[in-house]
């Protein structure tokens, strides 16, 4: 497992269906070692503190695997490493076999993963698609976002080894809640008693045991 490409981006105004949005889902691919601090990577930030970022969803995780899909996918676009936004891109992780709780180090720093992406309509943006939200969640590859356990350096080349292994819900088995939670109370029973998942997925699971997450 390694670290493929080390992504960042800074905040930039964006028109969008009429509307001028502020957001910081464009990344660039980085050279050389970057600081991993409790809230970002270095030359990495959130527009909107609202919905995106905290220490719960730091940094951002794809699976390199998953490009070869969406090229099949969106043959007519560009899809340089970070384009969905992804901090790191890596090999060798994916969402079934990742489970919400995991610790992975990358170079000296040390990442706990806490849930899969919930794409908002700055991914459509990114893409310059309205139907993007519908065909990423559609795929079954989200990603997932991860909180900095301890903060180090990291850089593209960086080996990437698990430090604990939670043997929980995967990030895949949380994902497909988001798609259709029909006939799975056990599972939602099982998400909210997981220590390591994000408050905005807890809270949602926690107000009903028989609530659907779907939309969120």
């Amino acid at each position: 497992m390694k670290l493929i490409s080390l992504n960042t981006g800074g905040p930039r105004q964006v028109t969008w269906n009429g509307q001028t949005v502020r957001t910081s889902i464009w990344k660039s691919p980085r050279v050389g070692r970057l600081r991993v601090a409790s809230l970002n990577i270095d030359g990495d930030e959130q527009s909107d503190l609202s919905v995106h970022g905290g220490r719960a969803k730091a940094v951002y995780l794809y699976p390199s695997e998953h490009y070869e899909y969406w090229r099949r996918e969106l043959p007519a676009m560009e899809l340089p490493w970070g384009i969905f936004g992804e901090n790191l891109t890596t090999e060798g992780l994916l969402e079934n076999d990742v489970s919400i709780g995991d610790r992975i180090e990358v170079g000296t720093a040390e990442f706990l993963v806490t849930q899969p992406r919930q794409p908002c309509f700055k991914l459509g943006m990114l893409f310059g698609r309205d139907d993007m939200i519908k065909r990423f969640i559609a795929s079954g590859r989200p990603g997932f976002y991860l909180a900095v356990v301890r903060e180090g350096e990291v850089a593209a080349g960086d080996s990437i080894a698990f430090t604990h292994r939670a043997g929980s819900l995967s990030v895949g088995a949380i994902a497909d809640l988001q798609a259709d939670d029909e006939g799975k109370r056990d599972v939602l029973k099982r998400a909210a008693e997981l220590p390591a998942l994000s408050g905005s997925w807890r809270e949602h699971v926690e107000a009903d045991r028989g609530v659907t997450l779907r939309g969120r």
